[in-house]
């Protein structure tokens, strides 16, 4: 009887140690990689400007800012917003339900695709978004002029936050990894 509780013992501590992180550091700990999320304000709850009271990740805003700043400059652009009558034709209206709902899609996408962990994009995808037939807020499909100046009128929106060129660049990268699917004539 005291061999089997011995025996217990000695595995219920074997097991505890191995279940238990280690405290030593280990010698080839690389530094975490900053993702472009974190390097746009990352995690750091701040207090959202736009919703009183409220609290959102400084990343997400500095994109939220990024994103509404660039809806603005393409819908004063003549050659952009002939895509977008319908939502157009609502902000002339003062509903702003098409582009709250623009914003917040397009500001999970860019979340998830900087690197941010705590939101999904469960948007349309990109062909979808782009293709008339299948977004009827969509006016006309997009060719690659259309796209180029699509990304000059997100550079002028992201430098109007104040958004430096170096991050711009990385956001850019990010943005012609969709041409071919926002291309489709």
């Amino acid at each position: 009887m005291k061999k089997t509780i011995l025996i217990l013992a000695v595995t219920g501590t074997m097991v505890g140690l191995c279940a238990m992180p280690s405290c030593k550091k280990k010698d080839n700990a690389q530094p975490a990689t900053m993702t472009l999320y974190d390097s746009l304000g990352g995690t750091e709850m701040v207090s959202d400007p736009s919703n009183s009271g409220q609290m959102i990740e400084k990343g997400r805003l500095g994109i939220r800012s990024v994103v509404d700043s660039t809806i603005f400059v393409i819908a004063a652009d003549p050659e952009l917003n002939v895509f977008f009558p319908t939502l157009l034709s609502e902000v002339t209206a003062s509903n702003l339900s098409g582009f709250s709902a623009l914003s917040k899609n397009l500001t999970d996408f860019f979340c998830v695709a900087t690197g941010a962990k705590n939101f999904t994009y469960s948007g349309k995808s990109m062909v979808a978004a782009h293709d008339p037939a299948q977004n009827p807020r969509m006016n006309g499909k997009a060719d690659a002029a259309d796209f180029d100046k699509f990304v000059a009128d997100l550079v002028v929106g992201a430098k109007k936050v104040g958004l430096s060129d170096q991050l711009i660049g990385r956001v850019g990268a990010i943005v012609n990894t969709t041409k071919s699917d926002v291309v489709q004539k």
